[in-house]
């Protein structure tokens, strides 16, 4: 379930098709002041981040609100488990990934005890299709 505010924000920043500093501002101040609390406030977050223009500050907000979820909120904390890794990977993966996932999971796994191979498997994916691109360019 998303919050109604978390909801109201989304329907906002879809309409201006741009998420501002302001905007980025008020979803850490007002509207997950607490963080992120399901998996599916955070897929919405990660598919703003692949569809919408953004502020700069966006891909660090977005970045601590979903280590700090997957890390430190999910249990066991400060472990990433297979199920939550190929979730995270998932959703973080479709359209492939983008700078914002990738800064998301090196970012995890600096804050991690442990984390699932998946993880890394899609560190290596990400490389390899940022790799691709380069050479097409």
């Amino acid at each position: 379930m998303i919050k109604n505010n978390l909801r109201d924000f989304i329907e906002t920043v879809i309409d201006n098709k741009y998420i501002s500093a302001e905007d980025v501002k008020k979803l850490q101040r007002d509207i997950l002041e607490d963080g992120i609390m399901t998996r599916l406030e955070a897929e919405a977050l990660l598919a703003l981040d692949r569809t919408l223009d953004t502020h700069e500050s966006w891909g660090p907000a977005l970045t601590v609100l979903v280590v700090d979820f997957v890390v430190w909120s999910l249990r066991p904390t400060g472990v990433v488990t297979n199920d939550d890794a190929m979730w995270l990977t998932t959703a973080l993966d479709v359209g492939g990934p983008t700078e914002t996932a990738m800064n998301i999971v090196y970012a995890i796994l600096d804050e991690t005890q442990n984390v699932d191979v998946a993880l890394l498997d899609f560190i290596m994916r990400g490389r390899q299709h940022a790799r691709m691109h380069r050479l097409a360019a």
